[in-house]
Order: C-alpha cells, then sequence, then structure tokens
C-alpha cells in the first residue's frame, strides 16, 4: 500500500455504528471497501447496497485480506477479532469498548504493537470540535477537579432492542462509560485511584444478573474526583439526562443542552449547544468581576459528520505513521475504571487501582 492506493477495508458488524463507518469509508476516495460483514440480513442505505455482505469475519479475512479491518460488532467478539486481523497484517479500527476484560484489552494492544500496525478505538468525542475546546477550557482552570457527566437514554421499540442487545454483554455504565470517563482522564493528568460504583436492574427483560441503571464514581490522585450516571429503557426519566459539567476552585465550564432534545436522539450524545465558562473570581465586595460566557457552537457536526471525522483519521494515522501508544494506553485506562466500577456494582465494595 502507497499512500497514493486507497486503503482497502472490512467492516465486520452493520448496526447503527458499522453503517455510519461504511458509509464514511464509501464517502472517502482514501478508502475502498472490499466487503462487509454481518451475521444475518440487515436493511442497509443504498450506498452500501452493492457490497457484498459476508457471514464470517475470519473467512472473509482471510479471503479479502484487507489493509484495514473496521470492527463494530457487539464489544465480546472485539478483542478476538482485533488480534485475529493483526495476525492477517491489518490495521484496525475497533469500536468502543476495546473489550469486555481489561486483559483482552490488553491482548488486543500488544497485538497491536507486535504486528506493527495501527489500533485506533471508537473515542468518537476525541474528533468533535466542541468536546476538544471543553476539555481544553477545563484544563485552564487547573485541578483539583469536580466532573459531573451523564448520558441516560429513555429508550424503546427499536432502541430498546438495541439496548437490550448490548445488555447481553456490557452494562450501560460501561459501554457508554468509556467515553466520559475518558474525557475525565484527558482533563486531569493524573492517576485514577479507587472506583465505586452502584447499579439497579429495572427491567425483567434483562438477564438476572444486568442491569440498565448505573452510577460510578472514580478518585484521582490529585484530589480530582467524578461521577457518571447512564440508564437505558423505557422508565428512564428524561429529567437532567445529559449533565456534562467541570468544576474547579477557579470556576467552571458546562455544556448547556437545547431543552428540546430528546434522550434516544443519537445527535443528541455528541452536540454540545452551548459551552458555558464560569469563573469564580470575586471582587471587595464578594460579587463575581466576571459574567458567565458563553460559547455558542455554530455549524457542529452531526453523527454522520463525526464519523466521517474520525474514519479520516484512521486514514491519517495509517498513512502519516502517528504514534497511537497514548491513545491506546488511554482506551484501556478507561476501560479499566469503567470495569471496576461494574466489579464494584457487583461486589458492593470500592475498587483500588
Amino acid at each position: 500500500m502507497t499512500s497514493q492506493n486507497p486503503v482497502r477495508v472490512l467492516v465486520a458488524g452493520l448496526g447503527n455504528m458499522g453503517r455510519s463507518h461504511a458509509l464514511a469509508y464509501h464517502n472517502n476516495p482514501g478508502f475502498e471497501i472490499v466487503g462487509l460483514v454481518n451475521r444475518s440480513k440487515v436493511e442497509l442505505p443504498e450506498e452500501l447496497r452493492g457490497y457484498t455482505i459476508h457471514p464470517d469475519f475470519t473467512a472473509a479475512l482471510a479471503e479479502l485480506k484487507p489493509d484495514l479491518a473496521a470492527i463494530c460488532t457487539y464489544s465480546d467478539s472485539h478483542a478476538d477479532y482485533a488480534v485475529a486481523a493483526f495476525e492477517q497484517g491489518c490495521h484496525v479500527f475497533v469500536e468502543k469498548p476495546l473489550a469486555t476484560t481489561v486483559a483482552d484489552a490488553e491482548r488486543v494492544v500488544s497485538a497491536a504493537k507486535k504486528a506493527g500496525r495501527k489500533l485506533v478505538i471508537g473515542y468518537i468525542l476525541r474528533h468533535h470540535p466542541s468536546w476538544v475546546r471543553l476539555i481544553a477550557e477545563a484544563r485552564k482552570l487547573g485541578a483539583p477537579y469536580v466532573f459531573r457527566m451523564n448520558l441516560n437514554q429513555q429508550s424503546s421499540g427499536p432502541t430498546w432492542e438495541t439496548h437490550k442487545a448490548l445488555m447481553q454483554t456490557t452494562p450501560p455504565i460501561v459501554d457508554c462509560g468509556v467515553h466520559y470517563v475518558d474525557v475525565m482522564c484527558q482533563i486531569t493528568d493524573a492517576k485514577p485511584v479507587q472506583v465505586r460504583g452502584m447499579g439497579l436492574r429495572l427491567s425483567d427483560e434483562i438477564a438476572p444478573d444486568m442491569y440498565n441503571y448505573g452510577h460510578l464514581q472514580v478518585m484521582f490522585e490529585d484530589g480530582s474526583l467524578g461521577w457518571y450516571e447512564a440508564g437505558w429503557g423505557p422508565m428512564i426519566s428524561e429529567t437532567a439526562f445529559f449533565v456534562k459539567d467541570v468544576m474547579s476552585p477557579k470556576g467552571s465550564v458546562s455544556i448547556v443542552m437545547d431543552p428540546n432534545a430528546k434522550s434516544d436522539d443519537i445527535d443528541t450524545h455528541t452536540k454540545t449547544s452551548v459551552i458555558r465558562l464560569h469563573n469564580a473570581e470575586t471582587g471587595p465586595n464578594g460579587r463575581f468581576i466576571h459574567p458567565d460566557e458563553n460559547l455558542t457552537m455554530a455549524g457542529e457536526p452531526g453523527h454522520q459528520d463525526l464519523c466521517d471525522l474520525e474514519q479520516a483519521y484512521v486514514l491519517k494515522a495509517i498513512r502519516e505513521d502517528i504514534d497511537l501508544g497514548r491513545h491506546m494506553q488511554d482506551a484501556v485506562q478507561s476501560l479499566r475504571i469503567c470495569l471496576a466500577a461494574d466489579e464494584s456494582v457487583r461486589t458492593g465494595q470500592p475498587v483500588t487501582l
């Protein structure tokens, strides 16, 4: 493969994210889709209907010999598929979470390093200009931080069916939590030291040992602390379903959500609407010196735009040989924190990292 030739990609998994990533590859001349993988028949956008759908990932990998494997399947298959792709000499894009155990996540990273190939994990917020700005503004405040974050989804119909399928392997605080714990870790470079979690099963439609509402707390070495809350299902309240707030002694940075937004709208999960900056400095009369500043995020990318940006980064990482060491390390760390929270939910005890 030269910098002029398109990167030949095999896309595995054609759910919401898989279809969006496949569209990103289809519309980017730097890529050539050589095949799609899905175990069952699925309705595809018109642009993707001309591609052959293979039922078996391993067989398609051996037959088509792609340059890049895009793994967008359920999380319990991520590690084995990624390792198989590296052993075939492929680069890998894998949706979050990287794996369902820390050991498997580390196994994937080791395979990437051994193969000398790129591993990009689907932390889509890292490619969102507004989230990049929020992290930069928060870092200006300085530690210690309080992180207050949630993403609850009142889901029904097909969305609830998707959530139930995801919960066959992964609870909400792990599946969605890795994104927002990753944001916390980007703002404070301090090591996480302890994690606590609690969860509750609010539906008879999921396994007895699974829970569709969860809450985690994480404490960092610099004194920072954060919480993340996630709930899925028809019973979930839409009141304050989207909280993204960072506080420090010097002030706070917050995302102010459109009051008409709906929790199961996938574009809502990434759009920031307004970033509000609050300065805690007061004058001799004890009143604030600076008014709050609202940064209006005009021209925000939608969900498909973000997938396009993310896959453009994958292409750049391959062609420009970008060092992804920190990227991989961060993905393992955010997963470790969320899995520790899940362990705490199940044991009732805090987990020291």
